[in-house]
């Protein structure tokens, strides 16, 4: 079926997010008020920050991102210990509590990735410029310093107010082939004196932490998120972000911030609001796909037995791992949010083996990231706390409500752009992996492109991991329907 009409992929992007109870478009009061913020002028502050400009802070993100939360560096200790500063970007201070902005950015509560098109919580001028760590830009940052012990464990200190600079814009892909051996020294690492040794250094100390917590049992998930290559309107392709040692770098350094977040405000005494991941109510489903697969779990949860379950499993069927990740994700259940009172016994966070837990580093990204940075600058200014428990315990919930809604919409998106990529393929068959079956329906993904379908003929006796060849039957962009028949 050659020359359908075009599809409008932002239109279907703008619709899901209203459908999903987003609010697309900043509202004039928004745009006003963060039109009239000053550039380059650093907000008042009490005290004297620390000028931390001097130091080799450097990023790693995508390479197109321009909304930096945060930049890192590190110096060895004595006995080979690695004393690690994050700087986190100072959004709290371009978004005063209740105003019109935060208003904004406390109903979406996230921004919203689609792929085609991107919903940012804050406005760009805010986190594209003003509240971005972006290379040359002296900026206020909340300072979070914690140690890596040889043996991966950490050991936090100190959370500041600090003038800081990013010296260098890393990207993932680029600093993960270096430090696999797959590519050349990037060249912006290579021009500046000592970031190599700096990045390096960053890197033996995620690989201890991320070591430590393997040990104690974070679950080695991979699961595939195909996001849409879009060029002109017309989509591409799908691309799948592939996990490397720049990205586990990334996550190690922000576990471990966030963990000494939430024992810096411990120690203050004040309530916050946790990440958590429960312990698995149906780990008895995790144990049968064990089992499909001929191996034991214990009758209990237990994290480190499914990591040494998980890490054998992609050892010895890497391709078929992902969709693995994806059930044992399912039926672990979603994260979500919870306001913590002083004194309460905290839950946990089952994926990442990890107890206190909350999510501070990603303030032009997340509100509760806002909420955590302003309960943080209350302990070092001094203040009385800036929420009630009530209103943590409201915010809490509204926000797992509006994390799942991104998902929905982020997911809806891509589907969409996987239906008009195949639009042009009906009749052809794919080689693709079940990845759901029961009395909803029973899916597919295609291994290439990796776009997911339901088999909608023969889909019988199908069962989660088998491998099958499917035919195009239709495809919907509108209602992200791309169906298939089973060949065989």
């Amino acid at each position: 079926m050659q020359n359908q009409p075009p599809v409008n992929l932002k239109g279907i992007a703008w619709s899901a997010m209203q459908q999903y109870g987003f609010v697309p478009a900043f509202p004039p009061p928004v745009l006003r008020e963060v039109g009239a913020l000053a550039a380059g002028a650093f907000p008042e502050t009490p005290g004297d920050p620390l000028d931390l400009r001097a130091l080799l802070w450097s990023s790693i993100d995508n390479h197109d991102s321009l909304d930096l939360d945060q930049i890192e560096v590190c110096e060895e200790g004595p006995g080979g210990e690695i004393r690690v500063r994050v700087a986190i970007a100072d959004v709290d201070s371009r978004v005063p509590k209740d105003s019109a902005t935060d208003r904004y950015a406390a109903r979406n509560g996230t921004s919203v990735y689609t792929g085609v098109t991107t919903f940012p919580m804050l406005p760009d001028r805010l986190s594209a410029d003003l509240t971005s760590l972006l290379p040359g830009r002296d900026r206020m940052a909340i300072v979070i310093e914690y140690t890596v012990l040889p043996d991966g464990r950490t050991r936090p200190s100190d959370i500041y107010r600090a003038i800081v600079a990013n010296h260098a814009k890393l990207v993932y892909e680029e600093v993960g082939a270096w430090l696999e051996g797959s590519g050349p020294v990037p060249r912006t690492v290579a021009e500046i004196p000592g970031l190599a040794g700096q990045v390096l250094l960053q890197h033996e100390a995620a690989m201890r932490m991320k070591k430590r917590r393997t040990e104690q049992g974070a679950l080695a998930l991979e699961t595939i998120e195909a996001e849409p290559v879009v060029a002109g309107g017309r989509v591409l392709g799908l691309a799948v972000q592939e996990q490397n040692l720049a990205r586990c770098l990334i996550e190690e350094f922000m576990v471990a911030a966030n963990g000494s977040i939430t024992a810096f405000l411990n120690g203050a005494g004040l309530p916050m609001i946790h990440r958590i991941v429960r312990t698995p109510k149906n780990w008895a489903g995790i144990v049968r796909e064990a089992a499909d697969r001929g191996e034991i779990l214990p009758d209990r949860p237990d994290a480190e037995a499914l990591t040494r379950f998980l890490i054998r499993q992609k050892a010895a069927d890497p391709d078929r791992f992902p969709d693995l990740s994806l059930t044992v994700v399912k039926l672990m259940g979603a994260g979500e949010y919870v306001a913590f009172r002083p004194g309460d016994e905290p839950i946990g966070h089952f994926a990442l083996a990890v107890t206190d837990y909350t999510h501070g580093t990603a303030p032009n990204r997340r509100y509760v990231d806002i909420i955590i940075q302003r309960l943080i600058k209350s302990v070092i200014d001094g203040d009385e706390c800036p929420y009630t428990c009530e209103e943590l315990d409201d915010l809490a919930a509204r926000l797992t409500d509006r994390e799942k809604a991104s998902q929905k919409v982020e997911r809806f998106v891509r589907k969409a752009a996987a239906a008009v990529l195949l639009r042009e393929q009906i009749g052809e068959t794919f080689a693709a992996f079940v990845t759901g079956a029961s009395e909803k329906g029973t899916y597919v993904r295609l291994i290439d492109p990796p776009a997911e379908g339901k088999v909608v003929i023969g889909e019988q006796g199908l069962r989660v991991g088998q491998r099958v060849r499917v035919r195009l039957l239709a495809t919907d962009p509108y209602n992200g329907f791309i169906d298939f028949a089973r060949t065989g």
